[in-house]
């Protein structure tokens, strides 16, 4: 294992050993390569620098107390993988090559998964890019599958312990209302760029972004999915504008067993002064508590408590604990390594 200070890393890039990469090309898929350099050689006309043909993947690897790696719902990336680049037409890299990549990359960087009491975990970043030259608006022929890993710490640096804020965002939309926001296509991300400084410029941990077309419901908060407890209710935004998180499809899962009723519905943000706890969860973070929400349009403050609420922190758990091989995993969501 590689020399670092495990229990102190930030959620940042750093350069490990290998990566591995596939290039589709003549119609068909290649084999997988692996890549010591971090750098890639691209034509000045490919098709991800002029016409956005670019999407990614995140998920984590962990390092648990009986000495194995499990992946977190690898699959489910797969398959999300798939739809972003089906709607980006791109070419789609099957299941079973993704997980292979996936897992060679793993393999090949075992010294930088980070050990079982450190808290931190392997972060793995697949990202799809059209490699092929075009200078006419059209799909690229050709196409690179590159997988890294980075060992990384919490997303934010109070961990799962605070609770971040938020502003609702008006001037500004991350995605139109029938464009890629279903998608993890990056250029959604680079749209939430400015809007996510001004908020961090106003003293907000989050831009809380409304729906695109009439700005009467939530839709996302920042790059993270949004949900509320209201009641004995579990409630997450139904729109075809927000990116269908895994985490929070697997906090559905875990909150329907745990007798909550979750509803997937349009929610009005006058309804955010009706829930006891709020909450943000995405890969990064797991589940990142909401302590309050500005509006400054009303000059409304929904508050939700300065540490995380009972819910927040059972759910937080309840999916950790899978992750890290200490909780039944009753769905077979992990793919368990021996390294």
């Amino acid at each position: 294992m590689v020399d670092l200070d495990w229990s102190n890393l930030s959620f940042s890039y750093r350069e490990t050993a290998y990566n591995v990469r596939c290039t589709y090309k003549n119609g068909a898929w290649g084999e997988l390569e692996i890549h010591s350099e971090n750098t890639v050689n691209l034509s000045i006309a490919a098709t991800c620098l002029h016409y956005g043909q670019e999407a990614f993947e995140g998920l984590k690897a962990f390092r648990c107390e009986d000495g194995k790696v499990r992946i977190f719902r690898m699959e489910d990336n797969a398959r999300r993988m798939i739809s972003s680049a089906s709607y980006l037409k791109m070419a789609e890299p099957p299941v079973e090559l993704f997980c292979n990549a996936v897992k060679k990359v793993i393999e090949l960087n075992a010294e930088y998964i980070p050990p079982f009491e450190s808290g931190a975990s392997l972060y793995i970043r697949p990202v799809l890019i059209g490699s092929g030259a075009q200078v006419g608006v059209k799909p690229a022929d050709e196409y690179q599958l590159i997988i890294f890993v980075t060992p990384v710490g919490p997303y934010f640096k109070n961990g799962n312990t605070g609770t971040m804020s938020a502003v609702i965002e008006r001037g500004y939309d991350r995605a139109a209302p029938h464009g890629t926001g279903h998608i993890k296509a990056g250029g959604n991300y680079g749209a939430s760029l400015t809007p996510g400084m001004l908020a961090h410029a106003d003293g907000y941990d989050n831009a809380l972004y409304l729906d695109p077309k009439e700005k009467k419901y939530v839709d996302e908060c920042g790059a993270a999915n949004f949900f509320g407890i209201k009641g004995n209710s579990y409630v997450t935004p139904a729109s075809s504008s927000v990116l269908p998180s895994i985490t929070n499809m697997t906090l559905c899962t875990l909150a329907e067993e745990m007798g909550l009723k979750v509803e997937r519905r349009p929610i009005p943000v006058e309804e955010l002064s009706e829930f006891s706890e709020a909450g943000a969860c995405g890969t990064a973070a797991v589940v990142t508590a909401i302590g309050y929400i500005d509006d400054p349009e009303t000059k409304t403050r929904y508050s939700y408590g300065d540490k995380p609420g009972p819910w927040c922190t059972r759910l937080y758990q309840a999916v950790v604990d899978i992750q890290h091989g200490r909780a039944e995993d009753r769905h077979g969501w992990n793919t368990v390594l021996d390294l």
